[in-house]
């Protein structure tokens, strides 16, 4: 009697593990995902009728999903709207697809978002203005994209940022000197877009920045000497930019520095001759 009586007490605890599911309004928001990227192509691809805890890539805890990870699984198509309605999501990882369209404003409502990658797609528009609110991030990486317009101006308010990796898009616009606000930023890539402006000094307060590459942009002025105050960092590329004199002895001698690149500044700037004719007054 006391064996059945244990094994049921064992058969009640795993019971609602057999069965655990996630809730109608985040299967919904799932299966929209999975139609409007073109779900029957992917190379992993979901049975929608079966238990949506199964489906490739999805993490679920505690019955609501954590996690997307459809990384290099041939998504073509766009990010729905009804992302937003993923509340305990805390990694978005869509990077290497087809993706195509803006970045939806709602995804800025799923505010257990530490990791956003989205790196390797198609993806137009600007960054979402309120991006500022998704306080817990950890790190925004949207490398090889299409994005355009500036940095928003929130994005200086996510103290918990450690990776911005917005390289290889059409980004202008300057860096704020509210940079300053991100002390636990690590890595700062925004090479190979059309950003410009001075350098802000308050740059070199950021304690545990590791790699700042701002190459293949339109950056000009001298480079701050703040920048020597940056001990923890190791790659520093600055080329290709309008940057004018030469760089400090002290941020050339930082301890851990191994790849600095400052060549072609200030940027050679190609010039169209003989599209005017000038007429000068005899």
């Amino acid at each position: 009697m006391k064996k059945i009586a244990l094994l049921y007490l064992f058969l009640l605890t795993i019971v609602p593990l057999s069965y655990s599911q996630i809730s109608d309004l985040e299967k919904n928001a799932l299966i929209d995902l999975y139609n409007s990227t073109n779900g029957d192509s992917w190379n992993n691809t979901w049975d929608l009728n079966e238990n949506s805890t199964n489906w490739y890539g999805i993490t679920v805890e505690k019955n609501t999903v954590t996690e997307i990870n459809l990384s290099m699984n041939n998504l073509n198509g766009q990010i729905p709207t009804s992302i937003e309605n993923l509340k305990s999501l805390q990694t978005l990882n869509l990077g290497f697809n087809k993706i195509t369209g803006t970045i939806p404003n709602q995804i800025t409502s799923c505010t257990s978002l530490t990791s956003i990658q989205l790196f390797m797609n198609q993806i137009e528009g600007e960054i979402p203005a309120n991006i500022g609110n998704l306080e817990n991030l950890n790190e925004l990486i949207l490398f090889n994209n299409q994005l355009s317009g500036y940095l928003p101006n929130s994005i200086y308010d996510i103290e918990n940022l450690e990776t911005l990796h917005v390289s290889s898009n059409n980004l202008t616009g300057t860096i704020s000197t509210k940079i300053e606000n991100l002390k636990n930023l690590i890595t700062l890539s925004v090479f190979d877009n059309s950003m410009y402006g001075d350098i802000p000094s308050s740059i070199g307060r950021l304690p545990n920045l590791k790699e700042l590459t701002l190459a293949n942009n339109l950056f000009e002025g001298e480079l701050p000497i703040e920048l020597g105050n940056l001990s923890k960092l190791e790659i520093l590329l600055l080329n290709n930019n309008r940057f004018i004199g030469s760089i400090h002895e002290s941020i050339k001698n930082l301890p851990r520095l191994v790849n600095l690149d400052f060549k072609n500044n200030p940027k050679k700037i190609e010039v169209l001759t003989n599209t005017v004719s000038i007429v000068t007054p005899q």
